[in-house]
């Protein structure tokens, strides 16, 4: 059997992540909430009688989320059972803000040595965590990392 070296494994090509699956049970309410924290969307569209798809982009991401009816195991999965999707802020106490004005309960601000972290739900319990690194601590590749001159 041959050994694993990296010179006898194959490449893997980029892969960019770009669309999540949320498990939503109510599609128009998903959607409505989805308006209101300023996501972009993308796509609502009945292709069938059964199906519904609808796609969300954050504002700034290139990856977007998706619900609906009728797109089988994405749709069966359990309502409310995503938790942790982060989403990458320049400034935590602006982003946090600015979803409370526009009327979504954010919980409060927490710091983890210095990485600061509020979440939010939807309506079905799915929680996505606003999170911001301090600029001493971003790193090349990562969101809002700038070279220091």
């Amino acid at each position: 059997m041959a050994e694993n070296t990296k010179a006898n494994i194959a490449a893997v090509p980029e892969m960019k992540l770009e669309l999540v699956p949320i498990p939503v049970s109510d599609v128009d309410r998903a959607r409505a909430f989805y308006e209101q924290a300023g996501f972009h969307l993308e796509v609502d569209t009945q292709p069938t009688g059964t199906m519904r798809v609808v796609q969300f982009t954050p504002p700034g991401s290139a990856c977007s989320i998706v619900f609906g009816t009728g797109m089988g195991e994405l749709t069966a999965m359990k309502p409310g059972s995503v938790k942790g999707l982060h989403l990458i802020v320049a400034d935590m106490d602006t982003a946090r803000s600015a979803l409370v004005k526009r009327g979504l309960e954010v919980g409060e601000i927490t710091d983890v040595q210095g990485v600061k972290y509020a979440g939010f739900s939807d309506p079905d319990g799915n929680l996505w965590l606003l999170q911001e690194f301090p600029p001493e601590l971003r790193q090349p590749g990562q969101s809002f990392y700038k070279k220091e001159e």
